[in-house]
């Protein structure tokens, strides 16, 4: 796989609810945290502002655009934002399993929006990669999201069997359409930037395809046609980290994940992350993840569910996601 699918792979995305909002005239409803979850949205028709909590300037949205709200903030949407606005718990009905809302009769603005609960504890290493509002409005790149997104309004506004898997598939598209269009942007630092550049995007991709091997600066740097002293300060400008503490750090999130869902003993995922001593590898294990593989491993096997997974299970008791 690609880096981009690894880590997506890793965090194991899980689209729990995607539901359309249709509103007419004028309104304005705020959207209460959102359990760190990603949220992802698209308008069909029509225009309105979003604001988020944390965030100083607002965001107008129109036909065609896209939004990625990675941190699970409080938001409100609005067509005028000097409305006071209405809670969003007094409009969704906490039972729905999907499907498209009306409010104030509809008509006017249509909209639709998926949330994405991230399994693992690591869920950092995607979100903080990115802003907490990602606005895609380009024509080009919303050309890119056209059809996922009128097909799911297809299939919200007439459901057919298997339409469940349908939506699920199509949210999963629309996010990662997203992030694309989002990594193409450039401009910022981190591995998720850096898989825009060609040079460096292989590299990181060598790394997630046999992070056993024994890779140096030096083998990095010609498999990308660079000199060592120049890839090694490259990637680091790009990624913000060192090329050796970026490939650790992919190891042991592979480990926890191997940790935490199978049954493998801690010295057969050392030598397949390529430590030849289980002592070395449980010393860098400590280090990036803050304890020792073993304490990890029990404190999964007797944890709650993986991050996200509870508020998903009662996601429709506890609050309204379509947005």
């Amino acid at each position: 796989m690609d880096p981009l699918s690894d880590v997506l792979a890793l965090l194991k995305p899980r689209n729990y609810l995607s539901a359309g909002l249709e509103a007419g005239g004028d309104w304005s409803i705020q959207f209460p945290d959102q359990q760190a979850a990603i949220k992802c949205g698209a308008v069909v028709s029509g225009q309105c502002w979003l604001s988020m909590e944390g965030v100083s300037d607002a965001v107008r949205l129109d036909t065609g655009d896209c939004f990625l709200l990675p941190r699970g903030r409080p938001f409100r949407l609005a067509s005028d934002l000097n409305l006071p606005p209405v809670d969003a718990r007094t409009i969704f009905s906490p039972a729905r399993t999907g499907g498209v809302t009306a409010y104030n009769g509809g008509g006017d603005f249509l909209l639709v929006s998926s949330r994405f609960a991230l399994s693992g504890d690591h869920a950092g290493i995607l979100l903080r990669m990115l802003p907490p509002i990602v606005h895609i409005r380009r024509e080009s790149d919303r050309s890119a999201l056209r059809w996922p997104v009128e097909r799911m309004m297809q299939e919200l506004r007439e459901p057919q069997p298997g339409g469940f898997l349908v939506v699920e598939h199509l949210a999963h598209m629309i996010l990662i359409e997203a992030l694309r269009l989002h990594m193409a942007e450039g401009l910022r630092v981190g591995w998720l930037f850096a898989l825009a550049d060609r040079q460096m995007g292989a590299a990181i991709s060598a790394m997630h395809d046999d992070p056993a091997h024994g890779w140096t600066l030096q083998e990095l740097g010609e498999r990308v046609g660079m000199s060592r002293s120049t890839f090694a300060l490259k990637f680091k400008k790009m990624v913000g980290t060192s090329a050796m503490d970026y490939l650790t750090r992919w190891r042991m999130l592979l480990a926890g994940d191997r940790l935490a869902n199978s049954s493998d003993p801690v010295s057969v995922i050392a030598l397949s992350l390529g430590y030849e001593s289980e002592s070395a590898f449980s010393t860098a294990f400590k280090r990036i993840m803050g304890c020792s593989p073993r304490q990890y491993g029990r404190g999964r096997s007797s944890a709650s569910p993986p991050h996200g997974e509870a508020e998903a299970a009662n996601a429709n008791r506890l609050e309204p996601i379509a947005s």
